[in-house]
């Protein structure tokens, strides 16, 4: 048979199929009793429709998957067939079960080789994704265990199926379609004499399942993030520069967007309020003193126009009286945030004596699980790990750069983030060239955001990006849904398939006592 000869379609087992069932069923499995009877199809067709599948060649019927819905806490444990099983062979389909039960998969001999086995099972977990279930639970045959039984116990059988040492045509091809074995079955079905009562009991797990009793309280799942490239230029006060940052927060919440992400020391050409600028420390404690009402005025901001905010970074003063270079995650709801720069340049070290902070974490959000680091935080990609360890979403950058090549060092250690850590990330920085004030004579930047590199994303893994050099704004909306997927099903799975039998990575607890640290 040629494949210009096929002429297939997956559809819905109507009860007219039944003799065509019946004929397929017969001739597959005549060692266990062949077809169900007329009236269990029947019954579970009118039971549960949407999960009587089969695929058809033109008018005839060469593939059939057969599924009940199941309570997973029952089936997820030691079971046998017959429980499957009521009164006159009636199958025993729960209307509210939280899990689908493969009952039988099965592929005219004659059309073996055109993998539409697997087209079944896909079809199989799109009805568990769509319908909000658990899992998909089956017990699986082992047909060939009877060749090696003198030799093998069950479990060891099992073990060199999933090392591909032994084929099994049952178990072999569930293994390939993500299935997992969940626990030996004894006694599952005693007539199956060549897997000598034995089965696997396996499971495909939805990674998108919601318990019922979340789903009015999940979170967004499509996300859209709003950038602002800032305008480096002179300002006459602080409320002029205020007023420019709720011009582009009532911009970025017109557009329904969840994230506004301003720059690095965004606020930084408030030093030109200064007459005398030669003493670098004098300039940036000068700024550090708009801090706090920056951080008041944007939370009211994210209050007012139902959006949360990535406030760029700002210079604090801590409680020590040091200077850390901080952003602030501006809340919807009121709270805040903080996130203070770890890793501190030689310049920032240098001229203002900034000093890098010792916390990091990630933040849970009406809109997924950020995370945050200042620039050069990037450029490590410990600190990007140590936050995927903690389910993050989304990492968000701000960055201040001058020359090309110090902003291209963010932009790709951004985009490798993007991929180890199998999240989307976002870059925003500043532009314009303010020669009036001591270091802002230049800036180069083009914000964007950028995901992880597979098929379910952009060819380039860039999902937007601004202009270069250019004051913008830019939207770019996320699916949090996809990287679910990414992180297990994805072409590859960076963060599962780490070898942490050879090395592991950890944030180390230090914490401070008479101006030393101590484990």
């Amino acid at each position: 048979m040629s494949v210009e000869d096929l002429h297939l379609n997956l559809r819905n087992l109507q009860e007219s199929d039944y003799p065509q069932l019946k004929c397929l069923m017969d001739g597959i499995y005549d060692d266990i009793g062949g077809a169900w009877p007329e009236h269990t199809i029947n019954r579970l067709i009118a039971e549960f429709p949407d999960g009587q599948l089969v695929i058809e060649d033109g008018d005839k019927l060469i593939g059939v998957a057969l599924t009940a819905l199941v309570d997973y806490d029952a089936f997820s444990n030691p079971h046998k067939y017959d429980d499957l099983i009521g009164h006159r062979e009636v199958i025993l389909n729960k209307a509210d079960g939280d899990a689908l039960y493969g009952l039988d998969a099965l592929i005219d001999k004659a059309y073996r080789g055109y993998r539409l086995g697997r087209r079944l099972y896909e079809a199989r977990k799109e009805l568990c994704r769509s319908m909000n279930l658990r899992s998909i639970l089956a017990g699986g045959r082992i047909p060939q265990y009877h060749e090696y039984a003198a030799e093998l116990s069950p479990t060891e059988y099992i073990d060199k199926v999933e090392r591909r040492e032994i084929h099994d045509p049952i178990l072999s091809f569930q293994l390939a379609n993500g299935f997992l074995v969940k626990r030996l079955l004894r006694q599952y079905l005693p007539e199956d004499e060549d897997s000598q009562g034995y089965a696997t009991l396996l499971e495909w797990n939805n990674i998108l399942f919601e318990p019922a009793e979340r789903v009015l309280e999940s979170r967004k799942t499509m996300i859209r993030v709003g950038a602002v490239q800032w305008q480096m230029r002179e300002f006459a006060s602080v409320e002029a520069v205020l007023k420019q940052v709720e011009y582009y927060v009532d911009a970025l919440s017109d557009y329904q967007s969840d994230f506004a992400v301003f720059p690095e020391l965004f606020n930084t050409p408030l030093i030109g309020l200064l007459d005398d600028q030669s003493d670098p420390v004098r300039c940036i404690r000068f700024l550090a003193g708009f801090t706090e009402r920056f951080k008041q005025e944007i939370s009211r901001m994210a209050v007012a126009y139902n959006i949360n905010i990535v406030a760029g970074s700002m210079v604090e003063v801590g409680e020590d009286n040091e200077l850390y270079n901080v952003t602030y995650l501006c809340h919807r709801d009121g709270e805040i945030d903080r996130q203070a720069k770890l890793h501190i340049t030689p310049q920032e070290r240098r001229d203002w004596i900034i000093k890098g902070g010792d916390e990091l974490a990630v933040f849970e959000t009406d809109a997924g699980r950020i995370g945050m680091l200042i620039c050069y935080d990037v450029e490590f990609p410990e600190l990007s790990r140590l936050l995927a360890d903690q389910d993050m979403d989304i990492l968000m950058v701000p960055f201040w750069t001058d020359t090309k090549n110090s902003y291209l060092r963010v932009r790709h250690c951004a985009q490798a983030r993007a991929i180890e850590n199998e999240c989307y990330v976002v870059v925003c920085g500043s532009v314009g060239n303010l020669p009036s004030i001591e270091s802002l004579d230049i800036q180069y930047a083009q914000s964007a955001v950028f995901s992880p590199s597979d098929f379910a994303f952009p060819h380039d893994a860039v999902m937007a990006e601004t202009t270069p050099n250019t004051e913008m704004i830019m939207f770019s909306d996320l699916d949090l849904e996809r990287l679910k997927v990414l992180r297990s099903e994805g072409s590859v799975t960076n963060l599962k398939d780490r070898r942490k039998d050879l090395f592991d990575l950890r944030l180390r607890d230090w914490s401070w006592k008479s101006g030393s640290r101590q484990d």
